[in-house]
């Protein structure tokens, strides 16, 4: 019904003479549902559709969006926002894009259990039974949220792409107390496909051990060693490690300043490609293409193909993420790298699944090479520098390494440290890979769109607690 007024859309802006133009129509269906200590809070159901326009015009970008679907109004929309390009062509940057090729193509994310065909009632029961698992600590907080998000993107190159992609989402903040202490966890799962990809995952079970973990560690845990040691970092850590201090930074806009000021920069440059920044054990990549990830997707929104980007390969700095523009300003292609939060938003360099490649250890190889150390199996918080070069990771669940062995239970140790202190500090890593997911913020306006942040467990030689 709507992709008439795509082509309309895009016609209309050929009639323009514009040098480039797009047009990316989005459709969103859904439905959320939120609890707080056992009580529902809200409940609701999302129908939105609407249309961004981007074009170049004289090497100087226009971006409107529209949810008013008449001729008229896609006309009007498209003279305003010509004419405003006109009048800041003084003072805007020439802009070109990179050249792609042209695609054309239909995918989608199979459900096998359709959002759509599950009633309101088994959605909230959901939440109900992960409530009930664990409703005699001090707070909960639980929420569900699906979307199946139809896009149509068509551009003046010839690229035709059409693709349905469902996505679910649980998300937990809960407070335990035991004694005079208390701790917090929050956390999410996303996958795309159905209501299977959440129903399976066996919750209620996940967060009951969560918080079995987080009593123990309040009761029984110590004050956690000073000074230089090895440690070894769980999973979750190396994700959240690798998101930030890797992901971030080696995004090409925030490389050339375009984040500045809302973000931050980037300690990362162009003239540092090929430079060692890690151990020859550690390869991370950015992966869209990863099925059934929180962050998949087989094309971006400028309808370039997606492939697995190896930002760091070997220890080494290997690529950037890049959209069609950043890309022409270091006279290379797009690696696929384009993402917007919704149709009103304007498509700029994101993350989709980025993770540390396993090696050939189990955890417990990587602790037994240990003989006094700590083991940080998650986190309960972090942060970094705007550069991302400066950050710290104060552990949960974390334990003495001695001899070898797991000891007792350490209370929040902090590791403070650089991005490349961190990653050429690794002298092995596991073959545990596991993905965490999180909600990825950036852009003025602000856009959060879902990734998956994961790696393996690995051990850092001669590291500092503070």
């Amino acid at each position: 019904m709507y992709e008439g007024f795509a082509e309309f859309a895009l016609k209309y802006l050929q009639k323009k003479e514009v040098g480039y133009g797009e047009v990316r129509l989005e459709e969103h269906e859904g439905s959320h549902f939120t609890l707080k200590n056992s009580t529902p809070e809200v409940v609701g159901f999302d129908n939105s559709v609407g249309m961004a326009l981007r074009f170049l015009l004289n090497n100087s970008m226009g971006f409107v969006s529209i949810n008013k679907f008449t001729k008229n109004d896609i006309k009007n929309a498209i003279d305003k926002s010509i004419k405003l390009v006109k009048k800041s062509q003084t003072i805007s940057e020439n802009i070109s894009l990179s050249e792609e090729k042209t695609n054309k193509k239909t995918y989608k994310v199979k459900q096998k259990l359709n959002f759509k065909d599950v009633s309101p009632e088994e959605k909230l029961i959901l939440l109900k039974d992960v409530d009930k698992s664990v409703n005699d600590i001090l707070g909960r907080y639980f929420s569900y949220h699906d979307d199946i998000c139809k896009k149509y993107f068509i551009n003046t190159d010839g690229t035709r792409i059409k693709s349905e992609i469902p996505r679910g989402e649980f998300m937990y903040f809960i407070t335990v107390k035991e004694g005079n202490k208390s701790g917090q966890k929050h956390w999410q799962f996303c996958n795309s496909g159905g209501f299977e990809r959440i129903k399976n995952k066996n919750i209620p079970k996940l967060i009951l051990q969560e918080v079995n973990d987080i009593k123990t560690n309040l009761r029984e845990a110590k004050k956690p060693p000073k000074g230089k040691l090895d440690v070894v970092l769980g999973s979750e850590v190396t994700g959240i490690a690798v998101h930030e201090s890797v992901g971030h930074p080696f995004e090409a806009d925030r490389i050339f300043g375009r984040e500045a000021a809302q973000a931050g920069e980037s300690f990362i440059g162009p003239e540092m490609i090929g430079k060692q920044i890690g151990s020859d054990c550690v390869t991370v990549v950015d992966d869209p293409t990863l099925k059934y990830s929180a962050g998949y997707y087989d094309y971006d929104d400028e309808g370039v193909k997606a492939r697995r980007r190896f930002l760091i390969k070997d220890g080494k700095i290997n690529e950037f993420l890049h959209n069609r523009e950043t890309a022409t300003k270091m006279g290379l292609k797009s690696n696929g790298a384009a993402r917007a939060e919704n149709y009103d938003k304007e498509a700029i360099v994101r993350m989709a699944n980025t993770f540390l490649l396993p090696g050939k250890y189990s955890e417990k190889e990587l602790i037994e090479g240990v003989k006094y150390g700590v083991f940080i199996k998650d986190y309960t918080e972090w942060n970094i520098n705007d550069t991302r070069y400066q950050m710290k990771y104060v552990g949960g669940n974390a334990f003495l390494i001695k001899n070898g062995k797991l000891s007792y239970p350490v209370f929040k140790p902090a590791l403070e440290i650089t991005t490349p202190t961190l990653w050429s500090s690794i002298d092995a890593v596991g073959k545990n890979l596991e993905y965490g997911t999180g909600t990825c913020g950036k852009g003025d306006p602000m856009q959060g769109v879902p990734a998956f942040l994961g790696g393996p467990s690995v051990r850092l030689r001669g590291i500092t607690l503070s």
